[in-house]
């Protein structure tokens, strides 16, 4: 296994012409402390866990210590920020370090909050330690959900001073994925008027990421296709396990279809589709159940930039396939956590009990997973459920229809709950757990909390004996959290 010391790190986007990024060192942070050290994702580049108990590691973990062979890079982009284009964002506050060459696939190792770049227009370049604890944990959240994402290597904080809102601390997460290239890597180059530029970016993407396509005469509506359908899919995912993620800019959109860039996420406590996370989002443009809607919009986007490479008509024909790529996922995945076949005959019944969650605000969550234990049994008024709702009858009569249909399935209750129970997690990353974390780490220097939240979000379907409370429904009476883009 590697050290710090023997990561053989590359840089394959620094391979690119200079026009893509901007060569650029961290800022150095006074008294950097490591708060939390992910072994998992170290695992994917062969770097020994122990290599977290150096005395210098929170240095080379923040970018005080660079690794030998890194050639920091601020990548630049572009995006629609809210559905306004903004001609040239970039890495403002994050640096790509470089790749490694892991056992299963190649990561690249990317600080944020590690100081200003070329793209940071006049920020300080910071992030805090509330947003890097929230991203931190939520990225690991999601790899525990099944639901693709970027990953968190590490976790440092330092005293620093950061003013937003108010003065808080800084912080510097180490993020690891296949590629952070985005929606927005396209568009800068396509609105500047720069085709070669355009054609080169995604050669470099189908050189790395989607060989197969390398010699075939459509490569490019293959890879416009292969980014719409893995959109769709993700779509799908976010909206059956309850996740909103609040600010769904086309730079904020992954070319691989990962989850990318945690900001003012949130994920469903009582099930509304109208959810609004981002205090910011005054319009709800980016609320809950607009996610598909913002993803084909934004695709459409990314078509645009495209179109140098390829007619009109075949990047509109791809953009085509992506209703039904996303209500097909879609269906699946809520079939599935219902123990049901997939199959379309079941939609009025996903509709109704959608419905009847958001009419009685009823949690999303502990519902589906409180489902898992469903009883067929005729006398069975399957209380625990039951007294979830406020408007009972309606829950009996759903209940009534769902029994029929799994008698008439021939399933048998107790097969069919363990495999629901391999899809309903019992764990999320809710609010408030987050905030207990970032409490105790800013107010009591006490990172145990955010060690505790990633055991249970990296195995978010298992039972976790001791745990029930991080299975809990918000506190009574608890304040929602109010969550920004500042960071």
């Amino acid at each position: 296994m590697h050290t710090f010391d023997t990561l053989p790190i590359g840089n394959q986007f620094a391979g690119l012409p200079p026009h893509f990024y901007k060569k650029t060192l961290p800022t150095p942070v006074p008294e950097p402390r490591l708060l939390h050290f992910n072994p998992l994702a170290a695992e994917l580049i062969g770097l020994d866990p122990a290599e977290a108990q150096r005395p210098d590691a929170a240095d080379y973990l923040c970018g005080n210590r660079l690794f030998p062979g890194s050639v920091p890079v601020a990548a630049l982009y572009a995006g629609h920020q809210f559905g306004y284009f903004v001609p040239q964002l970039g890495d403002g506050r994050a640096l790509l370090l470089g790749d490694v060459s892991g056992p299963d696939d190649v990561w690249e190792l990317q600080l944020k909050g590690s100081g200003p770049t070329p793209f940071s227009r006049g920020s300080d370049g910071r992030a805090v330690l509330r947003s890097s604890i929230r991203e931190y944990l939520c990225s690991e959240a999601m790899f525990g959900l099944g639901i693709p994402t970027t990953r968190a290597l590490s976790l440092v904080g330092s005293h620093l001073p950061v003013y937003r809102e108010t003065e808080e601390t800084a912080a510097v997460v180490m993020r690891m994925s296949p590629s952070f290239l985005r929606f927005g890597s396209f568009e800068v180059f396509f609105y500047r008027g720069q085709p070669e530029e355009v054609r080169t970016l995604a050669d470099f993407v189908i050189e790395h990421h989607y060989p197969e396509f390398a010699d075939a005469a459509d490569k490019y509506p293959r890879l416009l296709g292969t980014v719409i359908a893995s959109t769709a899919r993700l779509m799908a995912q976010w909206q059956a396990v309850g996740f909103s993620h609040g600010v769904m800019n086309t730079d904020n959109m992954s070319l691989l279809g990962l989850t990318l860039d945690y900001g003012p996420f949130g994920f469903l406590d009582r099930y509304d589709p109208g959810f609004i996370c981002n205090h910011s989002d005054e319009n709800g443009r980016y609320a809950f159940d607009q996610q598909p809607d913002v993803a084909a919009w934004n695709l459409t986007r990314l078509a645009q930039a495209l179109t140098p490479l390829m007619p009109i008509e075949a990047a509109k024909a791809e953009l085509d396939r992506y209703p039904a790529l996303f209500a097909g996922s879609y269906i699946d995945l809520l079939c599935a956590k219902l123990g049901l076949p997939a199959d379309k005959s079941h939609v009025p019944l996903l509709i109704e009990l959608l419905d009847l969650l958001a009419a009685n605000r009823i949690d999303y969550t502990i519902f589906m997973r409180t489902l898992c234990d469903f009883s067929t049994e005729p006398d069975n008024i399957n209380a625990p459920l039951r007294d979830l709702f406020i408007d009972r009858a309606a829950f009996d009569a759903w209940a009534a229809t769902y029994r029929g249909r799994l008698l008439a399935l021939s399933t048998n209750d107790a097969e069919r709950g363990t495999r629901m129970r391999r899809v309903n997690p019992k764990y999320i990353l809710r609010n408030h757990l987050a905030e207990q974390a970032i409490i105790a780490a800013r107010d009591h220097d006490d990172a145990s909390e955010i060690d505790r939240l990633m055991r249970v979000l990296q195995q978010p379907y298992d039972e976790h004996p001791g745990m029930e409370r991080y299975a809990a429904a918000p506190p009574e009476g608890a304040q929602p959290i109010s969550v920004s883009c500042s960071s």
